[in-house]
């Protein structure tokens, strides 16, 4: 079993004891978890291999790549310019980014940008890697383009699209990118080790990915997990799985943009460049540190305000419907994605969190980051060996161990 180090406070030795389990029953290579309660660590983990081909140990200031745990963090910014006064969810984005109103686009309210509800899950304009990684030729593809819907009738997961959009935005209103905003804003003034944008000189400490063996034998396993995962009816999972996730759908698209590929994502340029919705790198420590500054103090630093975190969290995405699934089914998919505005709520397997109020964001691969306003929580977990599961249970186990340390 893999050394685990660390520090635990008294009654969260069941948070530790979940992390050692993932070890222990070789659900990790790698991976570190931390939890802040009302602005301090009492849980701060890490343990295994950062790198299995070299094996080095996993340390306290080894970071990995986060994925889609990126969205909470770019979000946040976000919500810092609302709460500043500088940003108006319900102005139109040409408020901010006047090219953006092409294709019937002009009336569109910068709220959907953050709920999915934009109508551009993917960008249909070919790019390659390159182009994407230089962030104009995205921006300006997503300009002239058309929404896939009626933007804020139905929506959609903006896989890569959420962090261009949004990035825009903030890039507009502050004459900075998403990830220098984010470094001089929120990383700097909580001493993170988080970056949208990694330097070059912080690539020794990166944990290398590895993606675990897929686990299902047959399209027919896959099925039956995810119908078990999310409560759905068999028949309904089925559906859902070829027509809405399956190959060519939008959702499937949305994952795909300018030839980001598992490979390329390993590169420096990847690293380097910014992708707000999916390339942060970080460790467990940070992330738990930046969530916790949006419900309590962090060393006299807070960075969300209580009315700022309760209208962001209002969930909207339960008066749209979800593009692509058939009318007979659109009941089934009413709480499959309580997308609220950039943050997950209580949605199957993962709810509830932390707690009922709870919100956060998960990243493919396994990471999360989370907090609860409720009992001032935030949370962290980063790993390298990336899941091949539909969702990772490694997350929502050790979350569901904070739920049973606070009673």
């Amino acid at each position: 079993m893999s050394d685990v180090n660390g520090v635990v406070e008294h009654g969260w030795e069941q948070v530790a004891d979940t992390f050692r389990a993932n070890f222990k029953e070789g659900k990790d290579l790698g991976a570190a978890c931390c939890v802040y309660v009302d602005g301090r660590a009492v849980v701060d983990l890490w343990g295994g291999l950062a790198d299995r081909a070299g094996n080095r140990p996993w340390v306290k200031d080894t970071i990995a790549l986060v994925a889609s745990t990126t969205k909470g963090a770019t979000a946040m910014c976000a919500h810092l310019l609302v709460q500043r006064g500088q940003l108006d969810l319900d102005a139109p984005v040409t408020r901010y980014w006047p090219e953006f109103g092409a294709a019937g686009k002009e009336k569109m309210p910068v709220r959907y940008l953050l709920s999915h509800q934009a109508g551009l899950p993917y960008v249909d304009t070919p790019l390659t890697f390159e182009e994407a990684c230089a962030w104009d030729p995205l921006v300006r593809a997503l300009e002239v383009q058309k929404p896939l819907w009626t933007p804020g009738t139905e929506h959609l997961y903006h896989a890569m699209t959420f962090g261009f959009l949004v990035g825009e935005v903030v890039r507009r209103i502050t004459g900075k990118s998403l990830g220098t905003f984010f470094a001089e804003e929120i990383a700097r003034p909580l001493e993170l080790s988080a970056w949208i944008g990694l330097p070059e000189e912080i690539e020794p400490r990166v944990a290398p990915l590895e993606v675990a063996p897929f686990p299902y034998d047959s399209p027919e396993d896959l099925v039956t997990d995810f119908a078990r995962l999310m409560r759905l009816d068999p028949a309904v999972a089925a559906t859902l799985v070829k027509d809405v996730y399956g190959p060519g759908s939008a959702f499937m698209k949305a994952g795909a943009v300018g030839g980001v590929t598992q490979e390329n994502m390993h590169s420096r340029t990847y690293r380097a460049a910014e992708f707000p919705a999916a390339n942060m790198f970080a460790n467990a420590h940070s992330i738990a540190r930046m969530y916790a500054a949006t419900v309590s103090d962090v060393d006299g630093f807070r960075l969300l305000q209580p009315d700022t975190v309760a209208a962001m969290t209002v969930v909207q995405t339960d008066r749209t419907r979800m593009h692509g699934v058939p009318p007979e089914l659109l009941p089934h998919t009413k709480n499959l994605f309580n997308m609220s505005q950039g943050f997950w709520r209580a949605t199957p397997p993962i709810s509830p969190l932390l707690g009922p109020a709870s919100f956060g964001h998960p990243g493919s691969g396994g990471s999360l980051g989370a907090a609860d306003p409720d009992s001032r929580v935030g949370f962290g977990y980063v790993t390298n060996l990336w899941a091949a599961t539909l969702i990772d249970p490694r997350a929502i186990e050790l979350t569901s161990a904070v739920r049973k340390c606070l009673g």
